[in-house]
């Protein structure tokens, strides 16, 4: 029962991170204008991606042409409704402007809505210069980072590489893990066929938060060794039928599994 204290208070910090990306502290932004921008910023009324909106991120614009906050909030509604190319030009003048806070959501939303694990790889990087100990959260909170660097080296097939970073990261003193850490760690384990260390996780993840993909990939580890897999795979199906699984409300995650493979096995 003691990491559960734990995992919720991880959850908490990435509620109040991700809550914290919509706001901006206009106090410590010099210059009357920028003042202004940053207050038209916080205080927008239109619904993300309205006309009033964009036009409320354009005058911000006008007033602050350095304020990053506006122009990336500005890509957002691009990046939803699948307009890559204006999202790019958008959210590549917030980097200019203001690398130290702007590359980790480039570098995520390569990730997560282009697949684009080279080009995120290559921001991360550039972020951890500015931030060194702590690269921040994936914008959806549900990762951190360095765990989204893992998991472009596991796409590119690098995956020792993703293996060494996650276990690094998750030695590292008041680690708050978040939902599916371990989960990504077994799946790279099991890819390699390195089972024992592959089941390690699949059962820490369970103590942490259990879903149809982690009791997924025990039951494939349990047939691969000839062992009863049957429970396991029916405790699968039923955990996704009860919609214990992994969600996001605009992509689909690195690793998810879907009813029909399930079933399948």
């Amino acid at each position: 029962m003691e990491k559960f204290p734990k995992y919720f208070l991880s959850i908490f910090i990435l509620v109040i991170y991700t809550n914290l990306q919509a706001q901006v502290n206009c106090n410590s932004i010099e210059g009357e204008n920028c003042k202004k921008a940053c207050e038209i910023f916080n205080h927008d009324s239109g619904s993300q991606g309205s006309q009033q909106s964009q036009e409320n991120l354009d005058k911000a614009i006008v007033l602050c042409p350095s304020f990053s906050d506006a122009y990336m909030e500005k890509s957002v509604p691009y990046l939803k409704r699948g307009d890559f190319v204006t999202w790019k030009k958008l959210i590549d003048k917030a980097v200019e402007l203001d690398p130290a806070n702007q590359l980790g959501y480039r570098g995520w939303c390569k990730l997560q809505f282009l697949r684009d694990y080279e080009g995120a790889i290559e921001d991360f990087d550039q972020l951890e210069k500015y931030r060194p100990e702590n690269l921040g959260y994936s914008k959806n909170g549900n990762y951190n980072l360095y765990v989204a660097k893992a998991i472009c080296y596991s796409a590119l097939n690098q995956k020792e590489k993703a293996i060494k970073i996650l276990e690094n990261l998750f030695k590292t003193k008041n680690y708050n893990f978040g939902l599916y850490d371990y989960y990504q760690l077994g799946v790279t384990y099991f890819e390699l066929t390195q089972y024992d260390k592959a089941l390690e996780n699949f059962e820490k993840q369970s103590k942490i938060y259990d879903f149809a993909e982690n009791i997924y990939f025990k039951s494939k580890v349990a047939k691969i060794r000839n062992k009863d897999y049957l429970d396991l795979k029916n405790l699968a199906l039923n955990t996704y039928d009860e919609g214990k699984y992994m969600k996001d409300a605009y992509t689909h995650h690195f690793n998810k599994v879907y009813r029909t493979q399930i079933a399948e096995l």
